[in-house]
């Protein structure tokens, strides 16, 4: 190589050794995309009751612990947005905007990829108990 191609060739190889971003990993797939959003919007729910509200309007939202293996998830999707609590109250806009959404998704675009495994409405009253010790081993 000639000295003078050198500082013109320099450039180009930063940009090779920078390479390209990162490589995002798959796309979210339709099921992936319903399982976090429904996670994240019981998370958000779980801490808005948690906290002491700003508006007391918040303690009588309806329940909202969502499974989306659950048939009557839709209805109880359909029942949060549509309940008259909390209009004006900056999280409670916030948090029935991603339910919304996640009724768009459900019911729109990923139709075909739900699996419904239940239909006990009363499940989604209540968050599911978390159990913090191992089951007992019967030897």
């Amino acid at each position: 190589m000639t000295p003078r191609l050198l500082p013109l060739l320099l450039p180009l190889l930063l940009l090779l050794l920078c390479g390209p971003p990162a490589v995002q990993p798959a796309p979210p797939t339709c099921y992936s995309r319903m399982l976090s959003l429904s996670r994240e919007i019981t998370g958000d729910f779980q801490s808005l009751q948690a906290t002491e509200p700003v508006e007391p309007c918040v303690r009588y939202l309806p329940g909202l612990y969502l499974d989306i293996h659950n048939y009557c998830v839709l209805a109880k999707l359909r029942d949060f947005v549509a309940s008259p609590q909390c209009w004006k109250v900056a999280q409670v806009d916030a948090l029935k905007d991603k339910v919304r959404k996640l009724y768009t998704i459900m019911n729109s675009f990923c139709r075909r990829d739900l699996v419904f495994l239940s239909d006990d409405c009363s499940a989604l009253d209540y968050p599911t108990p978390v159990t913090t010790t191992a089951p007992d081993r019967q030897g």
